[in-house]
């Protein structure tokens, strides 16, 4: 990740507002559920995937005492050139 690439969205809800499934491929989750969505370039392997997973169940684990359980990671790929980073350009375009 290049340096100060870093922008971040936190969004809390209430019980009221946030509903997801008891159970889901024989995962239970608790009401501290944690959604993690990272939009990012396309290109990252499996592996690469797979050890970003590990990387963040692990971080809030340790760091925040989550059970691994209730951490929902989805990754959404988009292309270079669907990036805008400020002054109409597209940055990342080649």
């Amino acid at each position: 990740m290049p340096e100060n690439d870093r922008f971040l969205v936190v969004n809390e809800h209430d019980a009221d507002n946030f509903i997801h499934a008891e159970n889901y491929l024989g995962i239970a989750y608790s009401d501290d559920l944690v959604i993690v969505q990272i939009t990012m370039s396309a290109g990252r392997t499996l592996e690469v995937r797979k050890s970003l997973y590990r990387r963040i169940a692990d971080l809030l684990n340790q760091e925040a005492g989550l059970r691994k359980e209730d951490v929902f990671i989805n990754l959404v790929e988009t292309a270079k050139e669907n990036w805008s980073f400020g002054n109409g350009e597209a940055q990342y375009a080649t």
